[in-house]
């Protein structure tokens, strides 16, 4: 699959089948979240890879959005790390960049995955924090849900020239 239909057939995908996902597939998708872009290449970012059954079923305890974690076969967190930034606060489209990446790598690897949302929310990443005891400068974005899709959803045309705009409003 090449770029441009990974990224138009990406969809979020919330049920997976029993398949394990291989360690050399989870590699390939951090490889992906690392080539991100990041400001001064300053690469602020940490990945903490969650597969341990009891970790993927506490966290639907304190996120209302992450059922899907009960059927996933692993998850990637993708945090910040505050120690490495050029720039206050550019680690938010840092670790976004990454994030995007991991999803459309999964896509074009066959692979389903859904962005669940961590920052800003504080009682989301200060329990994701806790639960894995993460260092104070490690703050968690975003959690990617990875797993076979059990699940098939259709491309979504979401091009809207009406918000294209040249040179000004």
């Amino acid at each position: 699959m090449d770029a441009m239909e990974a990224i138009l057939t990406r969809r979020s995908i919330r049920r997976y089948t029993d398949d394990p996902v291989p360690e050399e597939v989870v590699q390939q998708l951090l490889k992906a979240a690392m080539s991100a872009p990041s400001a001064s290449n300053q690469q602020p970012w940490q990945f903490i890879v969650i597969d341990d059954r009891k970790i993927l079923d506490e966290i639907p305890r304190f996120h209302p959005y992450s059922s899907m974690l009960r059927e996933a076969k692993v998850a990637i967190l993708v945090c910040g790390d505050e120690t490495r930034e050029a720039f206050k606060g550019y680690w938010i489209q840092d670790c976004s960049a990454a994030t995007e990446n991991i999803l459309i790598a999964a896509r074009a690897l066959g692979l389903g995955a859904v962005w669940l949302g961590i920052y800003p929310r504080e009682e989301r990443f200060k329990k994701m924090q806790a639960l894995l005891k993460l260092p104070e400068h490690i703050v968690p974005l975003s959690l990617v849900s990875i797993g076979y899709p059990a699940e098939t959803k259709p491309p979504s045309n979401r091009f809207d020239p009406s918000r294209i705009h040249r040179n000004g409003w």
